[in-house]
């Protein structure tokens, strides 16, 4: 309406009174009805209305039609219910349409969105409130203008700088914001969060095999099967490569973590069908924790990156949490890699054999040959550390030519009916040529074929697929025996049974671990993979069985053949020679009713507390539930515990038994799988809270910590309770 001013002399001023509009000749009405309506149809623009209660007066039909809304529906339809306003980065326009509504001001330019039938669509929205005569409110009238296509662009812009193109998930720079958001307000709340690094094992040969369209498209892949691991809580990136990279908020339970980390390798591992081909890799991941190891973002992600390379050296498709050994650990790994090389020259590598027996007649139908390296200096070298060692260095051909050689050799000493089983690895097959290794060491010794056992791991099959395919056939034509080991830990693929017929299937020990804890299911498991492999005809062979419930356990299942403590435990050459000279060759089952905790020998030195005091003494062995120390004298059965492993690594533990300068542990609470082959303590002490942990007081806030001070004022503390024995003797660092 228009507004004419008239001037009067009421009570001085001017007075505004409203004049009603010039009438429109009919023809032009017309005419502005007919551009309004191709002005709505061309999609440039359309118009909108609203009753006082914010009900749909009018909608332009193109609108209407985009949301499915008929006339009688618009009619009882609030307009603000059909969209939702986009945040400026001021935040200064409200989150809800109804709150601008609720205003009654003329507003232009408003964003909003809709999301109809899966996609979003963006306008930009005028509005102007409609007042009748005496002031009353009567409505919105307003226009809209479609800006869909330019704000996906927008959209997409955002997204590219934030996220990978290829996976979709995070990328570096945004990981890197995130973890120091995060890190950042941890620290005020005092809270703590776990970031782990991914490093994809055999990941270039993928590429270099199948090539680099196979390669990305296997990257999507694992980014699909990372989201299906870790929950919508935690940040998910790839930092380039085949790098990943994940930030876990509230985490310090290392339980968890070694679970999280082994769910997300066995994720990994699984086969990937390729259009290229089919492929399998590995995973290997190293974790850190803040505030325990780092509490910047450079201080905690290099933490982790010296756990993945530990968790890389250590044989790939494990888990390590950081800790300051590692570094000494990376040294030591070095030498012996040196001395690896010189181990066969100077006869300090040796085979052990053991049993494979029959349950249902108690005869040895096999022996498996072990590869021991005993070390002039640091004494017998686990091979869970120096085989990796002998694959990432290549020595592993040259060793395991020498295996089989011996292997054969002796074997073709003891009974005809009596095999011999040997260790594969994955490279042996893919860059040595196995068959012709085997048929030249079969023949040296004069060993039928049918008498040497191949032990191969289910990743074998799918490093290279044409050369192993190629090489287990060369096997078979042979007439050599194949057996796949630790089945169920890995891809399991019944496809690769078809394809690669074995003989024996060889039941991972794990399945064993934890079967008789409540609600365990690895019993059903073992029947089920016997099940499976009698329908293949394969004889199954069940490994590490230890105590008398594992052996009635496997033998319920149906299990054909045991391999254990049990039996026995490896035999050097000459004592398996002369236990196969019997006649009978019988073995009965023997051993502890039950499975204890399996204990690392140890010898080093850690702390004990107790009251106010610290104890040095010597930690001799190690299992999930106590430890055995040395260094106390005149300890009482019953005497508490706090046992300082070291790095804010507590736990608390109770004497069971004591004999003069000699603890027998129970722990409180058990130890967790550090993911080396050792235990740490499930949780640290957070340096937040406490100073006896050992770490620097620096990190910690200002506070009231009653050990750290009487360790301070001497005057404060109690009477030691226990003499203590010289450890210098026992242990010089």
């Amino acid at each position: 309406m228009s507004r004419g001013i008239l001037k009067g002399l009421r009570g001085g001023r001017s007075v505004a009174v409203e004049t009603a509009p010039p009438p429109i000749p009919l023809g032009e009405t017309e005419r502005r009805l007919a551009l309004m309506s191709e002005y709505e149809k061309s999609g440039i623009g359309w118009f909108w209305e609203t009753d006082e209660q914010g009900y749909i007066t009018y909608l332009s039909e193109p609108m209407a039609e985009l949301f499915g809304k008929a006339p009688e529906i618009l009619a009882v339809t609030h307009f603000h219910t059909l969209f939702t306003a986009e945040q400026t980065g001021d935040g200064s326009t409200p989150r809800s349409v109804s709150l601008l509504f609720g205003g009654r001001k003329t507003f232009n330019g408003l964003t909003v969105r809709a999301d109809i039938d899966g996609k979003d669509y963006y306008w930009q929205l005028s509005g102007k409130p409609q007042f009748d005569a005496e002031s009353n409110f009567r409505g919105y009238r307003g226009h809209g203008g479609d800006i869909t296509e330019s704000r996906r662009a927008e959209n997409e812009t955002e997204r590219l700088a934030q996220f990978d193109s290829l996976t979709g998930l995070s990328n570096r720079p945004r990981m890197q914001r995130k973890i120091d958001a995060m890190l950042t307000a941890f620290r005020a709340a005092k809270r703590n969060c776990a970031i782990m690094m991914f490093d994809l094992d055999r990941f270039k040969q993928v590429n270099d095999t199948l090539g680099h369209k196979a390669g990305d498209e296997l990257l999507k892949q694992v980014a699909q099967r990372l989201q299906r691991v870790f929950d919508t809580t935690c940040e998910i990136g790839r930092l380039g490569g085949d790098e990943f990279q994940v930030l876990i908020p509230d985490m310090d339970d290392r339980g968890r973590l070694g679970e999280l980390a082994m769910n997300a390798i066995t994720m990994l591992t699984q086969p990937y069908s390729l259009s290229e081909g089919r492929c399998t890799i590995g995973a290997s991941i190293g974790i850190a924790i803040a505030p325990y190891d780092g509490i910047t973002r450079e201080e905690v992600v290099h933490s982790a990156d010296i756990a993945l390379y530990a968790a890389k050296n250590g044989g790939r498709g494990q888990f390590r949490f950081y800790s300051s050994d590692l570094q000494n650990e990376s040294q030591l790994r070095r030498e012996l890699e040196r001395d690896l090389r010189g181990a066969l020259e100077k006869g300090q590598l040796t085979l052990e054999y053991q049993p494979i027996v029959n349950v249902k007649s108690n005869r040895i139908i096999a022996m498996e040959a072990l590869l021991r390296w005993y070390h002039p200096e640091r004494g017998k070298i686990s091979p869970e550390i120096f085989i990796p060692l002998a694959e990432e260095s290549n020595l592993i051909s040259v060793i395991g030519e020498w295996v089989l050689r011996k292997a054969c050799e002796d074997a073709a000493k003891w009974p005809d009916d009596v095999r011999v089983c040997v260790n594969v690895s994955e490279q042996q097959i893919i860059t040595q040529g196995i068959s012709r290794v085997v048929a030249n060491a079969l023949a040296s010794a004069g060993l039928p074929a049918d008498r040497l056992e191949c032990e191969l791991k289910e990743s074998v099959h799918f490093g290279d697929g044409d050369v192993s395919e190629r090489e287990l056939k060369a096997l078979r034509r042979l007439g050599v025996r194949l057996a796949l080991d630790d089945f169920g830990t890995g891809v399991s693929s019944l496809g690769y049974l078809k394809r690669a017929p074995f003989e024996t299937i060889k039941i991972d020990p794990s399945f064993l671990r934890g079967a008789f804890e409540e609600g365990s299911r690895n019993g059903d498991l073992i029947g089920a993979i016997v099940a499976l492999a009698d329908a293949l005809n394969i004889e199954t062979v069940a490994e590490g069985v230890e105590a008398m419930e594992e052996f009635r356990l496997v033998s319920e299942q149906g299990v054909k053949n045991v391999q254990g403590f049990v039996y026995a435990q490896p035999l050097a050459p000459e004592e398996a020679e002369e236990l196969l000279a019997g006649h009978d060759r019988e073995m009965m089952p023997t051993g502890p009713e039950k499975q204890r905790s399996e204990r690392r020998k140890l010898y080093r030195r850690i702390h004990v507390i107790h009251e106010d005091h610290y104890y040095d003494v010597v930690l001799r062995d190690l299992s999930r539930t106590g430890a055995m120390i040395e260094g106390l004298l005149d300890v009482p059965v019953g005497t508490e515990f706090v046992v300082d492993f070291g790095e804010g690594q507590l736990a608390v533990a109770q004497v069971v038994r004591s004999h003069q300068d000699q603890q027998g542990l129970t722990f409180e609470n058990p130890l967790v799988e550090d993911g080396a082959g050792g235990l740490c303590t499930r949780n640290r002490v957070s340096p937040y809270l406490l100073a006896a942990g050992g770490l620097p007081l620096a990190q910690l806030p200002p506070g009231h910590f009653p050990l750290a001070e009487k360790a301070e004022n001497p005057m404060l503390l109690s009477v030691p309770r226990f003499g203590t024995k010289n450890l210098k003797a026992k242990l010089e660092y």
